[in-house]
């Protein structure tokens, strides 16, 4: 909400700074203005006097979302979902739509959202496995070379089938749940996307 200054009010702030907070400290990197972005992007939204009666949480994290996008920073909807004060992965997905109609809708073309890479996921998933430099480095070189095929799958999926691949040609294999919980992605969706492998394999 706005408060009379024209600012964002400091409830949604809050929120958004919790969001925030997420984002630096599974980044590692004090990213500011991805905050300030994401407020940006609310009160342009808000200012169109039209999100009445729609989830706020569900809007703020969509902002995020968009945020990180733009600012080539992005993350899942699942991970932003999963510090969304409730919101559903379905409600933010929504949401996000509505937000960009709107933004297109004031600026009259389209919005600009960033392209997204597997590689973009990669450093950050690795963390959250606790894999070695070494490790890390082969699955990002990996992930790279894979990125000169037409790999008809998620950047998400691609990054966790090749986190697995990687994982289980090294001395750190690493269980499939385990990629699983870490990434977002299902288990089978991983599975059926080790195919990459083959393209990985004559690098």
């Amino acid at each position: 909400m706005l408060d009379g200054s024209g600012k964002v009010g400091p409830c949604c702030d809050h929120k958004v700074s919790k969001l925030f907070e997420y984002c630096i400290s599974s980044d590692g990197a004090f990213v500011i203005y991805l905050k300030d972005r994401a407020n940006e992007i609310y009160k342009k939204v808000e200012d169109q006097k039209s999100t009445r009666g729609r989830n706020q949480d569900a809007l703020l994290a969509a902002c995020l979302y968009i945020a990180c996008r733009q600012e080539d920073k992005p993350r899942t909807v699942k991970e932003i979902c999963s510090v969304a004060n409730g919101a559903t992965k379905k409600e933010i997905g929504r949401a996000k739509e509505y937000i960009v109609k709107q933004l297109e809708a004031e600026k009259g073309q389209s919005v600009e959202m960033g392209t997204i890479h597997a590689g973009d996921f990669m450093r950050r998933f690795c963390s959250n496995l606790g894999m070695t430099n070494q490790v890390v480095k082969a699955a990002q070189e990996a992930v790279q070379k894979s990125e000169e095929f037409d790999i008809r799958r998620s950047p998400v999926s691609i990054a966790a089938a090749v986190i697995y691949i990687i994982t289980q040609l090294s001395d750190e294999k690493k269980l499939l749940r385990d990629i699983s919980i870490a990434t977002g992605v299902a288990e089978g969706t991983i599975r059926n996307s080790t195919r990459i492998s083959i393209p990985i394999s004559q690098g």
